[in-house]
């Protein structure tokens, strides 16, 4: 009798707002959350069911709950203040024209925090530069504020991205945990950004490799990373650790998310002269590749050299096969 009552009061309520039962029932969930898209949130931002405001709330109560509670995933070294701020701006701006300000358009972020961010602190994950605001964006922050991404938080990492086994700074007590399980290593200096996105602290997130810091947090915690060719993205504004080598990219769910990102992020900057080697190559969007039966008839070549199974741990051995 309870329940009845309490939805007839709701019924009342929604008539006198001139709402319909639809406009309850169909609104962003925390559990749709779970795994989303850029695709799936525009649609839903489309739609009239979700704000980049409700977005970035939904994110912000999961960090609060599995970041430094309950399993103490521990991948995130700071929580941008003004990220409500600025989803609030989005929402304003959507609202007066109707249309996104870019392809990623009030998309939360995750940034490894060895990107400069003019507007909070970049630690390359060590104690000594706990406070140290750069004057100025890297140029791939710039590109990704200017297509509407909200950055919502700045990720661990090895402290100067020196490892490529672990994600451990002397800014936070810890290690990085690996989300689905852990025990498990996060895999590499960019595993704070991976932990977080498989975590669904964010939508999607950026790295940087220059050994193998996108590719292992990416393999370790069921993600896609792009390590670029060198010269397809700007390193300005990114801590070197060997410029030789050293590339950032995204680190997202699904291969069509990093293509987005990438789409933002990849092109000439002229002050890093090594992205001219990229003029006249990059295609006016990398989605136009995207192939759902892409696979379909592919062979599988298995690299048995590197699993012997005379000296290999048996439960590897197994799971390799």
């Amino acid at each position: 009798m309870k329940s009845n009552k309490l939805l007839f009061i709701l019924a009342i309520a929604m008539a006198f707002l001139g709402l319909k039962p639809s406009a309850v029932a169909q609104h962003f969930s925390p559990k749709q959350l779970q795994e989303a898209t850029i695709s799936s949130l525009h649609t839903a931002m489309q739609n009239g069911k979700l704000t980049a405001v409700e977005l970035v709330q939904l994110y912000l109560d999961r960090i609060k709950e599995y970041d430094k509670d309950g399993p103490f995933i521990n991948a995130l070294i700071m929580v941008n203040p003004k990220a409500l701020t600025e989803a609030r701006r989005l929402d304003s701006l959507y609202k007066v024209t109707g249309k996104f300000i870019g392809p990623l358009h009030g998309i939360p972020i995750i940034v490894k925090d060895n990107y400069n961010t003019f507007d909070m602190p970049t630690t390359n994950g060590t104690l000594a530069m706990k406070n140290s605001i750069p004057p100025a964006d890297a140029f791939v922050i710039q590109k990704i504020r200017e297509a509407g991404a909200i950055i919502i938080a700045k990720s661990n990492l090895a402290e100067f991205a020196q490892s490529g086994n672990f994600s451990v700074s002397s800014i936070l007590p810890g290690y990085s945990r690996n989300p689905y399980d852990t025990r498990r290593t996060t895999a590499g200096s960019s595993g704070g950004t991976a932990a977080a996105v498989a975590a669904d602290f964010g939508t999607i997130g950026l790295g940087t490799d220059t050994g193998s810091s996108i590719r292992g947090p990416a393999a370790h915690q069921s993600l896609v990373g792009f390590r670029c060719t060198l010269g397809l993205i700007s390193r300005n504004g990114i801590a070197p650790l060997a410029l030789t080598n050293d590339m950032g990219g995204p680190i997202c769910r699904t291969v069509e998310d990093a293509v987005r990102v990438l789409d933002v992020i990849a092109g000439y900057d002229k002050a890093d002269s090594v992205t001219r080697l990229s003029n006249g190559k990059i295609p006016e969007s990398y989605r136009a590749y995207l192939d759902k039966n892409g696979l379909k008839g592919a062979r599988i070549g298995v690299f048995r050299q590197l699993c012997d199974p005379a000296k290999a741990d048996s439960q590897v051995v197994a799971l390799f096969n």
